[in-house]
């Protein structure tokens, strides 16, 4: 699913509303450095409404520890509960896997626990 930006109208409004001034720290803001952000991630309410836009700064959007970093584990862990709902979360790693070999080199079906060569 794409994003879908600020319209043009919502981004003047929130500039407005914020009086030129970070929504997060309070920083004053160039104009046209301000960056505008989902408050709560598009990819979940698929809301881009005056409502959900705040300005911040760059350093409060994108730096360390900052919101958008936030956001992104947040969607993740969403996508992870959705794909197990759904049935189709597969795990990372050997768990995938229907086989195991063995350091004696049999290769052993983990589902019935057989021996299925070597």
């Amino acid at each position: 699913m794409k994003r879908q930006e600020f319209s043009g109208k919502v981004r003047a409004q929130a500039f407005a509303r914020c009086g030129g001034k970070c929504e997060k720290c309070g920083a004053w803001l160039k104009v046209g450095a301000g960056e505008y952000d989902h408050i709560i991630p598009y990819y979940l309410t698929q809301d881009s409404s005056l409502d959900n836009c705040q300005v911040l700064c760059v350093p409060c959007h994108r730096g360390a520890g900052a919101k958008t970093a936030n956001d992104q584990r947040i969607i993740s862990k969403v996508k992870r509960v959705k794909a197990k709902f759904d049935g189709t979360f597969q795990r990372a790693g050997s768990f995938q896997n229907r086989f195991k070999k063995k350091i004696n080199g049999d290769v052993i079906d983990t589902r019935t626990g057989e021996i299925v060569g070597r």
